[in-house]
């Protein structure tokens, strides 16, 4: 087992933000994007919280910054869906990141979409996207968890999947 150095945190103190950031940075996790549309306007963004809650019914949850333009959105329309990347994806998922000037209609024109049973987009080369409505949103410091209904699943094909681990993307 490796040995504590410096940058380890000590027990009982608290962990800084830097530190805890470094942390998660070490989890895998799949890659989604998270769209809404409906009488608020069509806003997407790339999201790695994200998680199953019960199958009983359907329920899942993201967390999303309060600050954003998505946050907003689905909370206005009530509608939303998580859709999960496919391993050749990055470019995808780096225009809903915002880590390319673009506009959000410019963002929507990377990939193609339908319209779920909620209203909500879903992305057609996703290899799953969960159509969702809104059921409860708690606070917990800078973002909303968001639970939701899952009220479709729409299975993609069945190729690799889109992972970002230590700060890089990698396949699955």
């Amino acid at each position: 087992m490796a040995q504590p150095d410096e940058t380890d945190g000590e027990i009982g103190k608290p962990l800084d933000a830097a530190a805890f950031r470094e942390a998660m940075s070490r989890i895998g996790t799949a890659v989604h994007v998270a769209a809404t549309d409906g009488p608020a306007g069509r806003v997407a963004a790339t999201v790695s919280a994200f998680a199953s809650v019960t199958d009983s019914p359907p329920t899942i949850l993201v967390c999303i910054n309060r600050k954003t333009r998505l946050n907003a959105g689905i909370r206005a329309n009530g509608v939303f869906t998580v859709n999960t990347l496919p391993a050749h994806a990055q470019a995808i998922s780096d225009a809903f990141a915002g880590r390319n000037p673009m506009t959000m209609d410019e963002r929507f024109a990377t990939t193609d979409w339908r319209v779920g049973e909620t209203g909500a987009p879903i992305m057609v080369e996703a290899r799953v996207a969960l159509d969702c409505q809104v059921g409860e949103i708690l606070e917990s410091g800078s973002h909303s968890v968001i639970f939701a209904s899952v009220v479709g699943a729409y299975i993609g094909d069945q190729e690799s999947a889109l992972i970002y681990l230590d700060r890089s993307y990698h396949r699955l």
